[in-house]
């Protein structure tokens, strides 16, 4: 796995970044003026890092490449709190409006077992929703990619989310790297809670689950940004993402249960 971001800083700022893979530090450098700049490590949810640097005036390039096995985390088990959190209205996911909407969307006949209804959520919105690059922005949440019909994988995962908490469906964000994904880019699917196990969503269905490498767990985008700045505008000119697995890619039909690390 491996990402360069290459910015530009016009002042001063913070940034904070979450680009290495959960349970892994990898190799991450923050660059500036010929030197290496130093870097705070937070932990997060879920075996997530996130490194926040101090910024200047001028040009930036963030490096980070690991090779990362697929037990690196072993697969979470849900808390109580995580339950809790996971069922509540969050920022881009306003379940709390989408409860009577969810039901008509999916029939009167939707299944009162929780895998069975939320894989009915993800294939209705991988069925009902076009995958269009560029089709929204960062303030866009689940109500206006229902709205618009479009969206990209952050938009169809908070759409998945926000069905299922307003069905009963504790469910949350997992940023990733994709291998297979094309164009590579960062990825987003949902994970939900069933049978006392987080299992994942991928409404877009452009890459194979068992593959997917975490990077940050969260309510939404929210909680998952790559990049996240404080201060003088920070713009981000250039970046690039690769990931790639040993052998080939694994065969998935998004119907059956499968956990992330």
């Amino acid at each position: 796995m491996s990402c360069s971001l290459l910015l530009s800083c016009s002042g001063t700022a913070r940034a904070a970044f979450q680009v290495v893979a959960a349970g892994s530090t990898g190799s991450i450098e923050v660059e500036q003026d010929g030197r290496l700049l130093d870097v705070d490590d937070l932990a997060g949810p879920v075996g997530g890092r996130t490194q926040v640097a101090e910024l200047s005036a001028g040009p930036v390039l963030v490096r980070y490449s690991a090779q990362v096995p697929l037990d690196a985390v072993p697969p979470a088990v849900p808390t109580p709190q995580e339950r809790w959190e996971a069922l509540r209205p969050s920022r881009y996911c306003p379940s709390d409006r989408l409860g009577a909407l969810a039901f008509d969307l999916l029939g009167p006949h939707v299944s009162t077992e929780p895998w069975e209804r939320a894989l009915a959520v993800s294939q209705w919105v991988r069925s009902r929703l076009s995958y269009v690059e560029g089709s929204s922005d960062g303030s866009d949440g689940a109500l206006e990619t229902l709205l618009a019909r479009q969206g990209v994988c952050r938009d169809f995962s908070h759409v998945v989310i926000a069905l299922c908490r307003a069905l009963d469906v504790p469910a949350r964000l997992v940023s990733v790297y994709a291998p297979g994904l094309s164009p590579m880019d960062f990825h987003a699917v949902a994970e939900v809670v069933v049978d006392d196990a987080w299992w994942v969503l991928d409404a877009t269905g452009l890459a194979p689950r068992p593959s997917l490498v975490r990077i940050a767990t969260g309510r939404d985008a929210a909680d998952t940004a790559f990049l996240t700045t404080l201060g003088d505008p920070v713009a981000l000119t250039r970046f690039e993402v690769l990931a790639t697995t040993d052998g080939a890619l694994p065969l998935d039909d998004h119907a059956h249960r499968v956990q992330l690390a």
